[in-house]
């Protein structure tokens, strides 16, 4: 098709807005699914997704759009998730764009994710297209909601589109704003290929899908192809175009968005981000790629069964492929053998990953409390090295400072909820930065908090002290020395290292004490009395012990000489006591999440 005929767009906004719902009903607008096959939802195609009711990965589409000046458009669309662990998904869905519908709840207004999205489309140059969704609640408030996003991007309030994707009301003028206001893109159709990787996955039939937005030159079925950074050479075992599912095509030219099935088994080959040219006479300067999305949370994956070590790792490295930001290293622990140490960007991300690995690999998998990635000093060196596991902190006597990460919130809010929140954040070491407010009744906060009190309950807490209506956005600061030790928790005298984290000094105490507690009730009792100790170096802080299971030996003793009921009892002491020395006591996975919810009330 001509490139001035060609319209790529993506949808963003917060979380729940309906980019999805909207995305549904352009589909059925121009045909690309007849009204039989329609359903909810329908390019959120993973079972996850559409349970939970969230986009979890970009999808593309090719639609075809007639529109009222009698042409007939190409429409490439990539909806993309609202939720602040999968904003890397969103800034490469922009690069693969000329323009975003931005979609605002006209009940809701303006959230955080809405202005994180909305900034990262502007840093893009993208084309802005604003619309209010859900203008048929009862609660609806589309005029305020228009005079809003005019109040804070400058578009015209006459301007934004009033739509409710649910019912299809004014989608039809979305199609027409997006041949309008989106300009064609504008590659060249005789320079050499060169399509930008933006998504991929894998196929068991097809191998690595490369997920391609051609941006110059044109890629035929049967050439070969090369991508540039891995070097590797390829040759495809089929080129198309998604509809919303696989079509192939005899060509893909310049400003289309498409697939690749490149056939290559292996993951490492096929980068997102990486630039794909012809073998022959190709381009000589690859695109510009990616940003390296950088993990904040870390946790530990271990099998429940040992010999699911190597299906563990397969799993992580086809995961991996289809999400870039996902990164793993082995590692061994004393009290869960071999398993990983996986690195992720928070920990909703880290919840569906593990569901994920669950599910779709069907593993059984053991998951350690999350840590965050601190900056050691060393005294005597003076070197900086990072480290991502509570257990791989050196001893003190070597450590001159800890540095931890801090990141920047913003927090919006209806006005009275701000009592809570700020009680919320000053409790977990937040520095207050500024306050401003939206419109009458609407806050905007920023803080400054360390990562580590952000990753664990900081989301449900501000969800379940605002009655779900403040939305929170977060970004990195910097890293900054705190003065932070090592609790380490000792379970029959013995150092469980997945049990260990780096918390506060002054909340050193109350920490341990909380989670010897929690961890007495969670440890099952044995047969022999358990000691679970909170220790910071080597001072311990904090004790309980498990009472021992104790069979009645005296059952069958009636009456007689004292002195035979003594001798009873001295021999079952004993036996507890061989027991002890050689019992290995079992550490349910109940206990290693019992260190995410010390902050609880009991």
């Amino acid at each position: 098709m001509d490139q001035t005929n060609i319209r790529n767009f993506c949808i963003i906004a917060h979380i729940d807005h309906g980019k999805s719902t909207l995305a549904d009903r352009l589909l059925q607008l121009t045909g690309t699914i007849s009204d039989r096959d329609m359903q909810e939802q329908v390019l959120d195609d993973m079972e996850l997704e559409r349970e939970r009711g969230v986009t979890i990965k970009a999808s593309a589409v090719r639609m075809q759009y007639t529109a009222r000046d009698g042409q007939t458009y190409e429409m490439n669309l990539i909806d993309t998730p609202g939720h602040v662990d999968f904003s890397y998904e969103v800034s490469r869905a922009l690069q693969a764009c000329e323009g975003a519908v931005l979609v605002v709840d006209s009940t809701q207004g303006i959230e955080a994710q809405t202005l994180a999205n909305l900034y990262m489309a502007l840093e893009h140059d993208l084309e802005l297209i604003a619309v209010v969704n859900k203008t048929d609640l009862p609660a609806a408030r589309p005029d305020e909601i228009a005079q809003e996003i005019e109040d804070l991007i400058g578009l015209d309030a006459a301007d934004v589109l009033q739509v409710s994707a649910k019912t299809g009301l004014n989608a039809a003028e979305v199609l027409e704003a997006v041949v309008r206001k989106i300009p064609p893109p504008k590659g060249h159709t005789e320079t050499p290929a060169r399509a930008l990787i933006f998504d991929s996955h894998y196929d068991s039939y097809k191998g690595v899908i490369a997920y391609v937005r051609v941006l110059d030159g044109i890629i035929r079925k049967g050439d070969t192809l090369k991508l540039m950074a891995s070097k590797t050479v390829v040759d495809p075992v089929e080129i198309g175009i998604f509809s919303p599912t696989m079509r192939p095509v005899e060509t893909l030219t310049a400003g289309e968005v498409g697939y690749v099935a490149t056939g290559l088994k292996t993951v490492r080959e096929c980068r997102v981000g990486d630039t794909v040219t012809l073998a022959e006479n190709g381009a000589t300067d690859p695109l510009p790629g990616y940003k390296q999305a950088k993990p904040m949370v870390f946790a530990g994956f271990y099998p429940s069964d040992n010999d699911d070590y190597d299906d563990l790792r397969d799993a992580l490295e086809k995961l991996q492929l289809n999400d870039a930001a996902l990164v793993y290293t082995p590692e061994t622990s004393q009290a869960l053998n071999f398993g990983f140490r996986v690195g992720f960007l928070g920990l909703f991300h880290m919840e569906i990953v593990q569901e994920r690995l669950e599910r779709e690999y069907d593993l059984d998998i053991l998951a350690t409390a999350p840590s965050v990635e601190y900056q050691i000093v060393m005294r005597n060196t003076g070197e900086t090295i990072t480290i991502t596991s509570p257990a791989d902190l050196p001893d003190e006597s070597i450590v001159d400072q800890i540095r931890e990460p801090w990141m920047e919130i913003e927090i919006f809010t209806p006005e009275e909820f701000i009592g809570p929140i700020m009680e919320l954040v000053t409790k977990r070491r937040g520095e207050y930065l500024s306050m401003d407010y939206l419109d009458a009744k609407r806050v905007q906060l920023k803080y400054k908090i360390p990562l580590a009190e952000l990753i664990v309950d900081f989301y449900d807490k501000l969800k379940s002290g605002t009655r779900g209506y403040a939305s929170l956005d977060y970004h990195f600061d910097a890293y900054r020395p705190e003065r932070l030790v090592k609790l380490d928790v000792l379970v029959n005298k013995h150092p469980v290292d997945a049990l260990a984290m780096i918390v506060h000094d002054d909340a050193a105490f109350h920490k341990g004490q909380r989670l010897v507690s929690r961890l007495k009730r969670t440890i099952p009792r044995q047969q022999f009395e358990v000691p679970i100790q909170a220790a910071v170096g080597k001072k311990v802080i904090s004790r309980a012990n498990v009472k021992a299971l104790r069979k009645d030996v005296l059952a069958k003793c009636y009456g007689g000489d004292v002195t035979r009921k003594r001798k009873l009892l001295e021999k079952q002491k004993k036996g507890k006591k061989r027991l002890k020395m050689i019992g290995n006591v079992e550490v349910p996975q109940e206990a290693f999440m019992s260190v995410l919810r010390l902050d609880d009330d009991d």
